[in-house]
């Protein structure tokens, strides 16, 4: 099955899409990567996930990418006497180490590390940021506040601290206990909750020992302050913006997107705008109208993957949202100021001979009007530094090993067959052609761009580039 656009769309799977058909119908309606969200399933649920998803896989003859995101830290206020308090703007509120339930002037908070790292003037935000308080003094077991803004607070609300940096890592037990699970079940991305440095990146790394590849959330601001590093040791990227617009100014999260993705285009990483794409359509068969442009701006902006969450994962509508986010992306990819736009924030290519080839075969491609990019990938590392030059015409990325093309379904504007290598370059070159005809890529008498690593087999060694027309060079080799 081959997609007409080149954005990618992640789908989350819970309640309502977690049966073998549902999965088959949302990846027909467009999904291309699936997201099981470990905040929400346990181990055994989530085998039996990974497992209807590589049914579809075989069924649908397409490698499936799987997203596994982990929970990370949950901070949270105690319990209340009477569950639930009325607070006055301007009122002292206390969040101090004493495990009493708590009441109108304090209240228990189980972190230490809180107590310890918040210094006077940090803000403290609290259920999503619906009641706001500012510290005027902290002595290590009690933090005494000012209400900001906002008037209740109840049981286990969560705390949120923009200005703070926390001295706890990314990964609690829970998340390492995730972590294991999920890559003994073969997952291809490991999303990363609660990165505020880039060491937070250290320790996944460490377990996951390329078995699965690090996609880091941006969620926090001192994510941001230290983007250009994150990015660095990180696999992918993640704009996770229901924590951004917490913890920073709502109008600031639009310019912040813009600011990862580009970011992350110029490194040639991948990266993800999620959270409330579609919001209204967890109730609602069609989105709102400002939906529709939010999810336009992802496209235009030349994200690879845009991602529902609620949406597929518990709404009344999960097929017809992926089937909406689909043709939405097909629209603006259509439209005829889109390759401007994703032409005008291309970056220079790095000085690699990847990149090299890579921008030659996409200048070639477009120049002489090819049907396809043909690229033989066996890390995936070729596949890569393609999908950043985001070329006009198709990328088909060819690799003997199932995990790259499973990974590589996240990349944009890349089609993943699995193959086996090519014996030389001549039977290269054949199996190249014969693989963009039977995928629709071009028929006999088009033309097609050839990357690879020579000698064959050799990863990271992108050095080659050839011309051939398919159907006069394809062999009878079946």
């Amino acid at each position: 099955m081959r997609r007409s656009r080149k954005v990618k769309i992640l789908a989350t799977i819970g309640p309502a899409s977690s049966s073998e058909d549902m999965l088959k119908k949302l990846f027909e309606a467009g999904a291309d990567v699936f997201r099981i969200n470990m905040s929400h399933t346990d181990h055994e649920l989530m085998r039996t996930l990974v497992g209807r998803i590589r049914a579809v896989e075989k069924a649908v003859g397409r490698p499936i990418g799987i997203l596994a995101d982990l929970q990370g830290p949950k901070l949270r206020v105690g319990k209340f006497a009477n569950g639930k308090e009325a607070l006055t703007l301007g009122q002292t509120f206390t969040l101090d180490d004493n495990p009493e339930p708590g009441n109108s002037a304090r209240v228990y908070l189980p972190h230490p590390e809180i107590l310890r790292s918040v210094e006077t003037g940090h803000r403290l935000l609290i259920d999503d940021g619906k009641l706001e308080l500012k510290a005027v003094k902290s002595d290590g077991k009690a933090i005494v506040c000012t209400v900001v803004a906002g008037t209740s607070i109840s049981d286990k609300k969560g705390v949120s601290l923009p200005d703070t940096d926390l001295p706890v890592g990314a990964l609690t037990e829970k998340d390492r206990r995730d972590l294991d699970a999920v890559l003994a079940t073969g997952v291809d991305w490991v999303a990363l909750s609660f990165v505020q440095r880039p060491e937070d990146l250290a320790e996944a790394r460490k377990i996951a020992r390329g078995r699965a590849l690090i996609m880091a959330k941006i969620e926090k601001p001192q994510a941001v302050a230290r983007l250009a590093e994150i990015i660095e040791l990180s696999d992918a990227l993640m704009v996770a913006r229901g924590d951004l617009g917490v913890e920073m100014p709502l109008e600031a999260v639009p310019g912040i997107q813009k600011q990862i993705t580009r970011a992350a285009r110029r490194a040639g990483k991948p990266v993800v705008i999620a959270t409330q794409m579609l919001e209204s359509m967890i109730a609602a068969p069609v989105p709102t109208r400002a939906e529709v442009s939010d999810v336009s701006i992802a496209v235009f902006e030349g994200a690879d993957a845009i991602m529902l969450s609620a949406e597929s994962a518990a709404g009344a509508y999960p097929v017809e949202a992926v089937a909406m986010m689909n043709r939405i992306a097909s629209k603006v990819e259509t439209d005829p100021t889109y390759a401007g736009i994703i032409n005008a924030q291309r970056s220079e290519p790095e000085a690699t001979g990847a990149d090299a080839i890579s921008l030659a075969a996409r200048e070639i491609a477009e120049t002489l009007k090819l049907s396809a990019i043909i690229s033989y990938t066996a890390s995936g590392t070729t596949g890569l530094r393609a999908a950043r030059e985001r070329p006009q015409v198709p990328i088909v990325a060819l690799s003997p090993i199932v995990n790259t093309a499973r990974r590589l379904s996240l990349l944009w504007g890349t089609h993943c067959v699995v193959s086996p290598d090519a014996i030389d370059l001549d039977d290269m070159v054949d199996r190249a052609c014969r693989i963009a005809l039977d995928e629709g890529f071009g028929k006999p008498g088009d033309r097609v761009i050839i990357t690879a690593g020579v000698p064959l087999r050799t990863p990271g060694s992108t050095n080659m580039l050839r011309i051939a027309y398919v159907g006069s060079e394809v062999q009878a080799r079946r």
